[in-house]
């Protein structure tokens, strides 16, 4: 690792971020948050879903005004309060979803709203001229008169950069720019930043996957719950210490990792679910994938692993590029989540609020949602049968709720979670995807949902569930696949994998995975 700034030499930061705290109602999402960012460096900020990396960009980039702390650069105190006035400042944000016009051209892209003028009117030479002279900065050679639209990806985040360099930016950050690439633009993009590196621009990389930042970094800052866990040299931080220091354990999952949820005495059908192949584009990589019938198949992985881009694409929500699906030894094709839901497979989503409670709704109106579609909008289901299917849900899964009339937007977490869970089980599927069924609940309420998708699984239902909670997905699962970095990485039998060791197949570990049974290498 090449590290372009002596600190020694220049020890103030071009950018500096000191005691950041920032609450919402019921939620402190960022407490005493430090960050440097040094001229010549790609500091990358790694951290779990809610650590705070998003809030402290906003912050950074005059989104949100912070409760307290200070924003310094070039030693001098800013306060930025709006995107507009950070650009000014020379802080500039490429994010995941390029924020630009394919409808116009890459120059107009690279210079809308600062049009260069002559006699009052838009002087469209050197428009173009000056835009081929910034992307030639980045070695990009294309048609600066074609719409952004024609080209990937990957350039139209180029061409998002060469917006950021006409505005003078002396601080790029990148919101994970690379969640959509595949490896050769991922390495495109790499070569570019290594340049604006060397240039001495300070950028900030957010990004979620391991063997990205070890390819870029110089510095990595991590967070964990809102706060600043650490700052390290990505040379003297391993990939097992960075993924102990991100997850860390809280205490109430570890209260409920000591409760054992089953003996282990399992018998297994034959597959409901068989995928050979399966892969989209800068989503997942080609994986071979079956589960059985009554088993409880784990996902474990960091955030961006590929383990939701899986269960989209095996409940249709996503459109797979390549591989095959058979669904009891037969050949399917899920063009649409109806498709799948035709096939008796339900996905309960981790984006409870947008994906799955519709919280205006009743109690009962969100339990009956996934049936009705499966009947058809021109057979609605009687209003005493759905009565008698929400009553019988709400009884069975303990949903505290005063009446099935109560909009579900008034439940607890937790209550809202059983009650999607519900959804599909008036379905009676054959199986049952999972994705984070306990985030944002209390220890209890996880407990009772675990324990009853175990008994789902005793009376022959096959689930794959989710989790970032590893101790969860450890005492759960019959079987676990490990995910890292849009891939399948190992397969591991109940039992084969630990506390530790689980964390060392997430890293990529060499030396410690080469020990561990059944990792993919």
């Amino acid at each position: 690792m090449n590290t372009q700034v002596n600190h020694d030499a220049a020890p103030v930061p071009l950018l500096e971020l000191r005691g950041i705290s920032k609450s919402f109602p019921g939620v402190k999402a960022l407490s005493n948050v430090a960050l440097r960012l040094y001229p010549g460096e790609v500091h990358t900020l790694m951290g779990q879903n809610g650590a705070g990396k998003s809030t402290l960009i906003k912050v950074l980039t005059g989104v949100y005004t912070p409760d307290s702390g200070e924003i310094m650069l070039d030693g001098k105190p800013i306060a930025p309060a709006s995107t507009s006035d950070a650009q000014a400042l020379g802080i500039s944000t490429v994010y995941q979803e390029v924020n630009l016009c394919p409808n116009l051209s890459v120059a107009e892209n690279i210079f809308i709203g600062r049009y260069p003028r002559r006699f009052g009117a838009i002087d469209w030479r050197s428009m173009q001229q000056q835009a081929r002279a910034l992307l030639q900065q980045l070695q990009i050679d294309i048609d600066v008169t074609a719409q952004l639209s024609a080209f990937p990806l990957a350039i139209q985040q180029m061409v998002a950069i060469s917006r950021a360099l006409n505005i003078s930016a002396r601080v790029l950050i990148l919101d994970e720019p690379t969640s959509s690439l595949d490896e050769a633009e991922v390495n495109l993009l790499f070569s570019v930043l290594r340049r604006l590196r060397e240039q001495g621009m300070a950028i900030l990389f957010v990004t979620h996957f391991l063997d990205q930042t070890y390819a870029i970094s110089d510095r990595i800052t991590v967070m964990r719950n809102g706060e600043r866990e650490g700052e390290y040299p990505c040379s003297e931080l391993s990939r097992l210490a960075l993924v102990n220091k991100m997850i860390g354990v809280a205490a109430d999952t570890q209260a409920l990792a000591d409760e054992p949820l089953h003996d282990g005495a399992a018998s297994f059908g034959p597959n409901v679910l068989e995928a050979e192949g399966l892969g989209r584009k800068g989503a997942l990589a080609p994986m071979d994938f079956h589960i059985r019938q009554g088993e409880l198949l784990g996902l474990a992985g960091l955030l961006g692993s590929g383990r939701t881009e899986l269960a989209r694409l095996l409940f249709g929500a996503d459109k797979a590029d390549t591989g095959s699906i058979r669904i009891n030894g037969k050949a399917r094709n899920f063009a649409v989540p109806r498709d799948a839901i035709a096939a008796d497979i339900g996905f309960c989503s981790e984006d409870r609020k947008h994906e799955g409670a519709i919280l205006s709704l009743s109690v009962r109106e969100n339990i009956i949602l996934a049936l009705q579609a499966r009947t058809g909008l021109l057979r609605a289901i009687p209003f005493k049968r759905q009565q008698a299917l929400a009553d019988e849900y709400v009884q069975a899964l303990g949903i505290k709720t005063a009446s099935i009339e109560t909009p579900i937007g008034s439940l607890s977490g937790g209550n809202q979670q059983k009650a999607l869970l519900a959804r599909w089980l008036v379905t009676n599927p054959k199986m049952l995807i999972l994705d984070e069924p306990t985030r944002g609940i209390d220890v209890r309420a996880k407990q009772e949902i675990m324990t009853y998708v175990t008994k789902l699984c005793r009376k022959g239902m096959a689930i794959l569930f989710i989790s970032s909670e590893l101790p969860e997905v450890l005492r759960c699962s019959d079987r676990i696949v490990v995910m890292r970095d849009r891939k399948a990485c190992g397969e591991y039998a109940r039992g084969e994998l630990d506390d530790t060791t689980v964390l060392q197949v997430i890293a990529g570990d060499a030396h410690a995975t080469g020990e561990v049974a059944g990792v993919a290498t």
